[in-house]
């Protein structure tokens, strides 16, 4: 019994060593800004190098005038940024229309690695959200597709079953799609349950911030496995959400700089940030462009400051009710709208 336990011991620690040393790869090969850019790191296995900070797609439709939201994605691309997010169920559609305007002007679709997401799981479905995201993005081909908000324990088994998986790999053999991934933001087991199929995901889309590490953790959990399958790792929700400054600055007193700096010390390839006004965007621009990994102690003292705040999961209710999910995935999976979320 002792010989099995201390073998199970030296093996827990070996596989804990190989991935601190691939965390450490990830942050290490962070490239430095120049004077008129943005750090870059690898896309796990797909060889891309893309830019610490995303531009979300959510956010930026939220500004009301498209003329000045495409002033903000065109001065994104001009600071550095080459990572653009979106997907199709954004502002039911209009968020992918107002960066696809932005994108055809002056062959700027050339200077980003353009992401959206498909919200469907059955092949007839999710071929349409491609073409129409195609069509509003005025492109031919998106350079990573994901399947949007896996937040109902059978989101993976659909996907499978259904086949939004067979869809995906017939855009990508037609030159439609380049690479591969999912999203979600409610549990950690949902994410390894989709890892654990019979695909080599080239990316996963999950919540990273401070509080995270706490609870119902995708850092503690997810990331560790990402690392291991060479999947590369997009955070989101760096404020916890909110809108439009985010939980964590308004709410438990943490400033947007603490934020991002710790999403950013962890082995993420980039950190989705939401921008609703050029101030923002510069604000958060400077950040990436300025950024220094947090060392260990600094992390250690926030995540002490912020330990009452985030065991509770007071600050991440996307982890615990419904009200964050979608109406489109709330209603494909046949949830009352009229009732409490």
């Amino acid at each position: 019994m002792r010989q099995t336990s201390r073998r199970d011991f030296v093996t827990r620690a070996t596989v804990g060593a190989s991935v601190a040393a691939l965390a450490r790869r990830v942050i290490a090969q962070t490239s430095s800004a120049s004077a008129n850019g943005i750090p870059t790191r690898e896309l796990g296995r797909t060889g891309q190098r893309v830019t610490i900070m995303c531009l979300g797609g959510w956010h930026v439709r939220s500004i009301k005038d498209d003329a000045e939201a495409i002033r903000v994605m065109h001065a994104a691309i001009d600071e550095g940024v080459n990572f653009f997010d979106n997907a199709w169920d954004y502002f039911d559609g209009a968020a992918e229309e107002v960066m696809g305007k932005a994108l055809a002007m002056d062959g700027r679709r050339n200077k980003v690695f353009l992401m959206t997401k498909n919200c469907n799981r059955d092949y007839k479905g999710a071929m349409q959200c491609l073409e129409d995201s195609l069509r509003r993005l005025r492109t031919d081909h998106l350079d990573l597709w994901q399947f949007h908000e896996l937040v109902y324990d059978n989101d993976p088994d659909w996907i499978f079953e259904k086949g939004g998986i067979k869809a995906a790999l017939e855009a990508r053999k037609a030159g439609k799609v380049r690479f591969l991934g999912f999203t979600g933001h409610k549990d950690p087991r949902i994410h390894l349950k989709m890892l654990g199929k019979p695909h080599d995901w080239d990316t996963a889309q999950m919540p990273i911030n401070i509080m995270d590490a706490q609870y119902r953790s995708f850092q503690g959990e997810v990331i560790p496995v990402c690392l291991k399958k060479n999947v590369g790792v997009i955070g989101m929700k760096g404020l916890a959400g909110g809108y439009p400054e985010g939980r964590l600055p308004s709410k438990a007193g943490l400033t947007v700089e603490e934020c991002y700096r710790f999403c950013l010390s962890l082995p993420v390839s980039t950190q989705v940030m939401g921008v609703t006004s050029m101030e923002q965007l510069k604000q958060n621009v400077a950040i990436a462009r300025n950024f220094k990994p947090m060392t260990a102690a600094e992390k250690s003292a926030l995540l002490a400051r912020t330990k009452e705040e985030a065991t509770d999961g007071r600050h991440e209710l996307f982890k615990s009710s419904k009200a964050f999910d979608s109406t489109h995935h709330r209603k494909q999976h046949g949830f009352d709208l009229d009732l409490p979320a």
